[in-house]
C-alpha cells in the first residue's frame, strides 16, 4: 500500500512564499493525477490545483496566477510553489494522488499566513 507524506508547510508573512512537496512512499506507481486540497478551520475542504501525468494543469480561481503545480513522475512527487501567500490562505493542505478509482490522501501540512 502506498502512502503521501506531505512537507513544507510553514508560517509566513502575507506576500511571501512557499513550496510544498509531496512524496508516495513507494515508487513505480503511474499515478493518473495528483493534486492539493486545502480546509480552513470551519470551512469546507476545496480544490487548490491537479496536474495529470501528462502535466495538464488545473487552478481555482482563487490562486491562478499565484500558485504553480508540478511533478516529478519518475520520483511520484508533486509540488506547490506559492508566491503571494494572503492570510485567507491559511489552512492544512493534503495531497492526493489518483492510482486507478482509487484517491490516495496525504496527512496534511499546516501553512499559516499572518498579516
Amino acid at each position: 500500500q502506498v502512502t503521501l507524506v506531505e512537507s513544507g508547510g510553514d508560517l509566513v508573512q502575507a506576500g511571501g512564499s512557499l513550496r510544498l512537496s509531496c512524496a508516495a512512499s513507494r515508487k513505480g506507481y503511474a499515478f493518473k493525477s495528483m493534486g492539493w486540497y486545502r480546509q480552513a478551520p470551519e470551512n469546507q475542504r476545496e480544490f487548490v490545483a491537479r496536474i495529470s501525468g501528462g502535466g495538464t494543469t488545473d487552478y481555482a480561481d482563487s490562486v491562478k496566477g499565484r500558485f504553480s503545480i508540478s511533478r516529478d513522475n519518475a520520483q511520484n512527487t508533486v509540488y506547490l510553489q506559492m508566491n503571494n501567500l494572503k492570510p485567507n490562505d491559511t489552512a492544512v493542505y493534503y495531497c492526493v494522488a489518483v492510482l486507478g478509482a482509487t484517491e490516495v490522501w496525504g496527512q496534511g501540512t499546516q501553512v499559516t499566513v499572518s498579516s
